[in-house]
C-alpha cells in the first residue's frame, strides 16, 4: 500500500463535519496522518468550532493534527499544511467536498498505479444540481468545476515534487488559479499529471445574489498567471477565457459615452451608450436564458450584469499593477 496523507484547508464552515464524516467512512486504507489546517483569520479563533468536526472522525481523531495558518488563503494554508506531514503522498481535500464511500480504495489505487514520473493524480468531481428546474447561473458555474483540470478539491501530489518546485504560490490569495498554476509548474519541472479513478461530490454551496461579482476578483489572479506562465497560459492550462475582452470593450464603451456627454457630444455620446446597452444586455441575456428564469434570478442577472463588466476591467488592471514585477516563473526556479 502507497502511504499518503491527507490536507484539507478550513475556515471551519458547517461542511467541515460532512467532509471528515464522509472521509472516515470511506472504505480503503485510512490516511497515516490528516492536517487540518485551520484559516480563519481572528487572532485566536474559537477552537470549540472544531469540536464537532474533529468528533465525526472517530478513529481517524489520534491521526488528526490542527494547525493554524493566520488566514493568508487555502494556497499558504496548504503549503503550511504539507510541510507538515511525512508520507510521500499529499492528498488536498476542500472543506466543502464529500469523498465516496470507496474513496481511500481508489485513491490507494491510484497512487499504486502511478508511474515513477507521476507528480500528480486527480480525483473525478461530481457537482449535483437540481433536478426539477434548470440550474442558476451560481449553480451552472459551480458545475464548470466538474471539467476543471487539477482542482485541488481532490488532488493528490507527490510530496517530492511539490518539494521541488516550491509548493503553492501564496500570491495567489483565494480559490482561484492556484491549482493550475502548480500543475503548470509541476508539468514543467518533467512530472505528469494523471486522472485517477476515485470519486468526491463537490455541492454548490449556499450564496446571496453579489457572488457573481465578487468572484470578478479572480481576474486578478488571472493577471498574475498571465506574468507567471505567459499570455497562452489558457491554452495549456486548458482553461475558458471567459469573456474579459468583452468586458473590457463594454467598459470602455460606458466610460466613452459618460465623457462624451459631459464634453457636450451627444450624438456620439448616444452611439456609445447604445453600444453599452447592447453590450449590457447580451452579456445578461446570455445568464438568464439557460436558467430558471423566476423574478429573482431575472433580477439578479439583470443587476450584477451592468456591475460585472466595470468590476472585472477593475480587477484585471490592478492584478496587472500589482503583479507588475512578477518574473515568469521559469526565470526564478531553483
Amino acid at each position: 500500500m502507497t502511504a499518503y496523507a491527507v490536507v484539507i484547508p478550513t475556515l471551519v464552515r458547517d461542511t467541515l463535519a460532512d467532509c471528515l464524516t464522509a472521509l472516515a467512512a470511506a472504505t480503503g486504507p485510512k490516511p497515516e496522518e490528516i492536517v487540518l489546517v485551520d484559516d480563519r483569520p481572528e487572532p485566536e479563533p474559537d477552537p470549540d468550532a472544531l469540536e464537532h468536526p474533529l468528533s465525526v472522525l472517530g478513529e481517524l481523531r489520534e491521526r488528526t493534527l490542527v494547525i493554524h495558518s493566520g488566514g493568508r488563503g487555502p494556497a499558504a494554508a496548504r503549503n503550511s499544511g504539507a510541510r507538515a506531514v511525512t508520507a510521500p503522498w499529499v492528498a488536498f481535500l476542500d472543506d466543502d467536498v464529500k469523498v465516496g464511500p470507496h474513496w481511500c480504495d481508489q485513491l490507494s489505487q491510484d497512487l499504486a498505479e502511478a508511474s515513477p514520473e507521476t507528480g500528480g493524480v486527480q480525483g473525478v468531481i461530481a457537482v449535483p444540481l437540481p433536478g426539477e428546474r434548470r440550474p442558476t447561473d451560481w449553480e451552472r458555474g459551480t458545475a464548470g468545476l466538474a471539467q476543471a483540470r487539477w482542482i485541488t478539491a481532490d488532488m493528490a501530489f507527490r510530496a517530492e515534487a511539490l518539494k521541488q518546485v516550491g509548493g503553492f504560490d501564496e500570491r495567489f490569495r483565494r480559490a482561484f488559479r492556484e491549482d493550475a498554476d502548480l500543475a503548470l509548474r509541476v508539468l514543467d519541472a518533467g512530472w505528469r499529471i494523471r486522472q485517477g479513478r476515485r470519486t468526491t461530490q463537490h455541492p454548490v454551496r449556499p450564496a446571496d445574489r453579489w457572488v457573481s461579482l465578487r468572484a470578478q476578483r479572480g481576474n486578478a489572479d488571472d493577471a498574475l498567471m498571465r506574468r507567471l506562465h505567459g499570455p497562452g497560459w489558457w491554452h495549456r492550462a486548458m482553461a475558458p477565457r471567459g469573456r474579459l475582452r468583452n468586458h473590457l470593450a463594454v467598459t470602455a464603451t460606458g466610460l466613452a459615452a459618460c465623457a462624451l456627454a459631459l464634453t457636450g457630444h451627444r450624438r456620439a455620446a448616444a452611439a456609445a451608450a447604445l453600444s453599452w446597452a447592447a453590450g449590457t444586455g447580451e452579456f445578461a441575456w446570455a445568464r438568464i436564458a439557460p436558467g430558471p428564469r423566476t423574478r429573482h434570478e431575472v433580477n439578479t442577472m439583470l443587476a450584477t450584469s451592468v456591475l460585472i463588466p466595470p468590476a472585472a476591467t477593475w480587477h484585471w488592471f490592478s492584478g496587472m499593477w500589482r503583479h507588475r514585477d512578477a518574473a515568469p516563473w521559469l526565470e526564478v526556479a531553483p
